[in-house]
């Protein structure tokens, strides 16, 4: 295991890296379903969680890991009363088991109903 630590820089113009890579684990910031301009995609909380999910696997398969390497989750919804809705969509998108998981309700940057941070196993 290195004691190096390695950053991936986000596309955003926003103060922190997309992903760091420490200790044979990758830590991602907190993803919204936040499009290239800035804008939050229109829709109910389930397509955000695709969205969200998506841009989450798409960069843990750029740093040579997966889903299945997901060990911890921990997501911030804006209504607690999107839970079942959003529990719908999240656990189609770990086949290969669930990690663990904190959920709370807060208020999110420009009106987004879901952001998700995780932390994976580095292969």
């Amino acid at each position: 295991m290195s004691n190096s630590i390695e950053r991936f820089a986000t596309p955003l113009p926003v103060p922190f890296s997309k992903a760091v890579r420490a200790g044979g684990f990758i830590f991602l910031s907190g993803q919204l379903a936040m499009q290239a301009d800035g804008s939050i995609v229109a829709g109910d909380v389930q397509l955000q969680t695709k969205f969200v999910l998506e841009r989450i696997a798409a960069t843990l398969q750029e740093l040579g890991s997966g889903m299945a390497d997901v060990v911890k989750a921990t997501v911030w919804l804006a209504d607690l009363g999107d839970f079942a809705a959003f529990n719908e969509e999240y656990r189609k998108h770990f086949s290969a088991g669930l990690p663990t998981r904190s959920t709370v309700e807060a208020k999110l940057y420009k009106g987004a109903l879901v952001e998700i941070e995780v932390q994976a196993l580095a292969r």
